[in-house]
C-alpha cells in the first residue's frame, strides 16, 4: 500500500524482519499492545487485520520464574480472553475505517468458514488462506486464497505471498476508485 501512495502505519508484534521502507512501524509485544496502538493509529481509511493474534492469555502472568515444587504437580493455569481487534475496530460505530479487511487461515471448509468470520466479526472481506498441511504456507512462498466478501467468493491462483499482496493492494485501490471516501 506504501507503494500504491498510501500513508501505511504497520503495527507489527516480534518478527525477524527489517521494517519496511516508507512505512510508520508500532512495535508492540502483546494483545493488548497491539489492540492500544490499533486504536491510537485511528483514524484511517483503511484496516486490514492479518496478525494472527492468540485467543488467550495468561491471566495472572507471573513475575518469575515458576518453578516446579516438590510434589512435581503441574501448576494450574488460569488463561483469558485476549482482545479481539478485528471485530473491535470493524464494529465501531464511529471512526469506523471505510474498509476493514481480515484474514482466515482455516483447513478445511475454506470459504464457509470464512464466510462465517466475516459475519461474526463484521469485516468487508477476508482474505481465505487455505493453510492445510498439503499447501506448505507455512514455511513456503505460495498463497493458495480465496477473497470473500458479502456477496462473493473469488479464488485466486496460487502464487506467492508478494503476488497474493499485490494483487490484493489492486483490489483496495479499485474499490477507492469506485467510491467516494
Amino acid at each position: 500500500l506504501a507503494d500504491a501512495g498510501a500513508d501505511v502505519i504497520l503495527v507489527s508484534g516480534p518478527v525477524q524482519l527489517d521494517d519496511p521502507a516508507d512505512v510508520t512501524v508500532v512495535h508492540v509485544t502483546s494483545a493488548l499492545d497491539m489492540q492500544q496502538a490499533v486504536e491510537r493509529a485511528l483514524p484511517a481509511d483503511i484496516a486490514i487485520f492479518v496478525a494472527a493474534v492468540a485467543d488467550w492469555r495468561a491471566a495472572d502472568p507471573s513475575g518469575e520464574k515458576i518453578k516446579k515444587d516438590a510434589s512435581g504437580a503441574i501448576p494450574a493455569l488460569a488463561l483469558t480472553e485476549n482482545p479481539d481487534i478485528l471485530q473491535g475496530i470493524a464494529k465501531r460505530k464511529t471512526g469506523r475505517p471505510a474498509l476493514v479487511v481480515g484474514f482466515a487461515a482455516e483447513t478445511e471448509n475454506l470459504v464457509d468458514h470464512a464466510r462465517a468470520k466475516l459475519a461474526k466479526k463484521g469485516a468487508d472481506w477476508i482474505v481465505a488462506n487455505d493453510v492445510s498441511a498439503d499447501n506448505n504456507v507455512f514455511g513456503g512462498d505460495d498463497n493458495s486464497v480465496v477473497l470473500i466478501s458479502q456477496s462473493d467468493a473469488e479464488a485466486w491462483p496460487k502464487s506467492s505471498k508478494q503476488d497474493v499482496a499485490e494483487r490484493l493492494v489492486g483490489r483496495i485501490v479499485e474499490r477507492f476508485h469506485t467510491i467516494s471516501v
